[in-house]
């Protein structure tokens, strides 16, 4: 039986098998995974990327708010001029009224929950005003939404208070 003798030169005996197995699989071998640092950064930016996504949606959802409260009282305006053409310009006291008359078909609030404002005969240039209060619930703020004062309107007011 003869014994080859190791050179303490030679590469150990694992290296000579491995001429068959790839650089990539080698490497895969010795990789232990992301480290808890390299985690926690990549939940940092989802973290970010998904607030700042949240905050432009709920401008997005505020705003249609808005737009849709504006429309509403538009929808009111001229359900109540229905109501005034039926009953000889009597002046509905309510949403109820134009439900019972049958010109609505339910009665509707504005977009924050609360009953539109009604207002005959109208003081800006129309038969009837129908108001909201807006987001604050409040009488007398910026938010208000009027019949009388298209969005565009109010934004060029704005800009001209601003100056």
């Amino acid at each position: 039986m003869t014994t080859q003798a190791t050179s303490p030169f030679s590469p150990p005996a694992s290296h000579l098998v491995s001429p068959l197995v790839s650089p990539l699989a080698r490497r895969r071998r010795h990789s232990r995974g992301m480290t808890l640092i390299e985690i926690l950064v990549v939940l940092a930016i989802i973290g970010l990327i998904v607030g700042g996504v949240s905050i432009a949606a709920f401008n997005a959802f505020g705003e249609s708010k808005l737009k849709q409260g504006y429309n509403d009282v538009i929808g009111v305006q001229k359900a109540c001029e229905q109501y005034m053409l039926q009953k000889n310009d009597k002046c509905p006291k309510s949403l109820q009224d134009l439900k019972a008359a049958g010109v609505v078909s339910r009665v509707q609030k504005d977009p924050w929950g609360e009953d539109f404002i009604i207002t005959c005969p109208g003081e800006h240039g129309s038969v009837v005003d129908v108001m909201s209060y807006g987001p604050d619930k409040k009488q007398g703020g910026d938010d208000d939404i009027m019949s009388w004062e298209s969005p565009k309107e109010k934004e060029d007011k704005k800009g001209k208070d601003a100056k």
